[in-house]
């Protein structure tokens, strides 16, 4: 088989997997659909020594929970408040929802005690979300369908969100950007997997065009954005800003999966995580030196796992029956 047909017939499992994700998702929340203003059963995201998650638990499953920090499979608090994809940092969250009664979803930007602040409607299936160490920005990521420049197949929007200003940024396609110092405009370009620098201004993402997966930095101030690094996907920077923790494609390939790495800012270093299994989610730091993802498990659970950040150790399951993680005690430098 030659290389074009084989990403031919991966682009066409990855269409059929969303299908698939799509309705898994619609079925899991229509069960699990909690009403608007419901309380949080114990839940709060408060900064603290606390991981939160979705989870995938029978009974609970989509529900948002928490478990204390360092105890892999402690006793866990269930809220009652249901999402698809979730994180929060500096006392906001932000969950991606299914809509009751409908087929569609919207964000809601969550206060500590899981309240619903703002919502916003989204065109497409939820995939990423993050929120600045802050609690000031956020940002998601949805799958969308229909693209012309895409062929049919899924594309990506990322949004992003000042909860201080009420800015809203629908689409990071809207925004300037430059491939080796000059301006791209290529209509190709796909957006997903923000995350923040502590200074609520600048953020990392991947840019998708023309067969590369680009690292970007961006800068809130001046709507612009600008390439680093090629195969570089989902970033998640570390709590001090010096890191960034990302999935590459194996031989630059998707076809052939995806491995955990973390990038050195300053250095350009890349290591390895000992996390040697196809993992296609955005990594979250638990803390300085610990890294985060889900694995799925079967069709419709997953686990939560780490590895330290150095490429020593090996995988550990750190929430069972658990995705989408956050940890509210993550330190970060002030602001600057």
């Amino acid at each position: 088989m030659t290389r074009r047909g084989a990403r031919l017939i991966a682009g066409a499992a990855a269409v059929v997997a969303l299908a698939v994700l799509a309705a898994l998702s619609l079925a899991h929340a229509r069960k699990s659909a909690s009403p608007a203003g419901s309380t949080a059963g114990g839940v709060s995201l408060t900064p603290g020594p606390r991981l939160v998650a979705r989870s995938t638990a029978p009974g609970s499953d989509g529900r948002l929970v928490s478990v204390p920090a360092g105890t892999p499979g402690g006793r866990r608090a269930v809220s009652s408040r249901s999402c698809a994809r979730v994180y929060a940092a500096g006392g906001t969250g932000v969950c991606l929802r299914l809509d009751r009664g409908l087929t569609t979803y919207r964000l809601a930007v969550l206060d500590a005690r899981l309240h619903t602040v703002r919502e916003i409607p989204l065109v497409g299936v939820p995939n990423r979300a993050r929120v600045s160490p802050s609690g000031r920005m956020a940002a998601w990521t949805v799958f969308v369908t229909g693209d012309s420049y895409n062929g049919g197949q899924f594309s990506t929007r990322a949004g992003i969100l000042d909860t201080r200003t009420q800015e809203l940024v629908p689409s990071l396609e809207e925004w300037a950007v430059t491939v080796a110092g000059k301006r791209y405009r290529a209509a190709d370009r796909n957006f997903w997997g923000v995350t923040f620098a502590p200074d609520d201004r600048h953020f990392y993402a991947t840019m998708s065009t023309g067969g590369h997966r680009y690292l970007v930095r961006g800068d809130m101030a001046t709507h612009r954005m600008r390439t680093l690094r090629d195969n570089v996907e989902c970033p998640s920077l570390s709590p001090d800003g010096t890191r960034i923790a990302f999935k590459h494609a194996r031989d630059g390939d998707p076809a052939h999966g995806w491995r955990l790495s973390v990038l050195d800012l300053a250095t350009g270093r890349v290591t390895p995580l000992a996390e040697t299994r196809s993992v296609d989610d955005q990594a979250a730091w638990t803390d300085l030196h610990t890294v985060a993802y889900s694995v799925p498990r079967g069709r419709a659970r997953a686990d939560v796992w780490a590895v330290p950040d150095d490429g020593t150790g090996t995988p550990r399951v750190l929430i069972p029956d658990a995705e989408s993680p956050a940890a509210l005690g993550t330190t970060a430098p002030a602001a600057q």
